[in-house]
């Protein structure tokens, strides 16, 4: 028996039914809610940047006519006298990926109704996050100390500093916003947690390419 409180509508046909729907602020196409359909928008837009700053810096590592800095080395760090090649972005990326388990665990259990679980879930998600961050500006850090710059850098190709700040510090922000989306969660709204899981498993998706091709490349 349908719900006496829930009034049903018939769908408008063409062009006025397509500006209802969309301008109702509450569902889309009547199958998808609004937060879900913007934020599926939003991401898919993001992509497309994201993308562009990447062929971005493969063209310009291909087109230049200077040697380009062997990551191996640039992101290597000394511990107790060992050099260890890629060791910090081996933890950062282990980090920004566990926080997408914790972070698909808290959706489950939002849609569960534990609202605590789903609250230290959440909590987790955004230390791994701050914890990611706080590599990245040691990361920063340590280059900018070594000379690298946005014009410049003592290793060889000028560009890598332009495209290494412009891309991380992109990628950055991304996570430094999403971690203020996990306070945002209020009783009764649960899919915001599930709107908050999809754009944090975008940024961590994004960053396995920017791994692959900025670090390991």
């Amino acid at each position: 028996m349908s719900d006496p409180a829930v009034t049903h509508t018939d769908p408008q046909p063409g062009l006025t039914g397509f500006v209802s729907d969309w301008s109702s602020d509450k569902t889309a196409f009547k199958t998808a809610s609004w937060g879900k359909a913007m934020i599926w928008i939003f991401l898919l837009s993001d992509t497309f940047i994201f993308s562009c700053f990447l062929i971005a810096y493969m063209t310009a590592r291909m087109s230049t006519s200077e040697a380009w800095p062997n990551p191996s080395e640039v992101f290597a760090l000394e511990i107790g006298g060992v050099h260890m090649p890629l060791i910090l972005i081996a933890i950062m990326t282990f980090v920004l990926i566990s926080s997408s388990g914790t972070m698909a665990m808290a959706v489950n259990f939002g849609y569960r109704r534990d609202r605590v679980k789903t609250t230290v879930l959440m909590l987790l998600t955004a230390v791994l996050g701050a914890t990611f961050v706080g590599m990245q500006a040691f990361e920063w850090t340590k280059l900018i100390s070594e000379g690298v710059r946005p014009w410049e850098n003592p290793w060889g190709a000028p560009q890598f500093g332009s495209v290494f700040f412009m891309i991380t510090g992109f990628h950055g922000t991304h996570v430094d916003t999403g971690k203020k989306r996990f306070f945002t969660a209020r009783k009764g709204r649960w899919e915001i947690v599930e709107i908050t899981g999809l754009y944090w498993h975008c940024v961590d998706l994004v960053w396995v390419f920017i791994f692959a091709l900025f670090y390991l490349w």
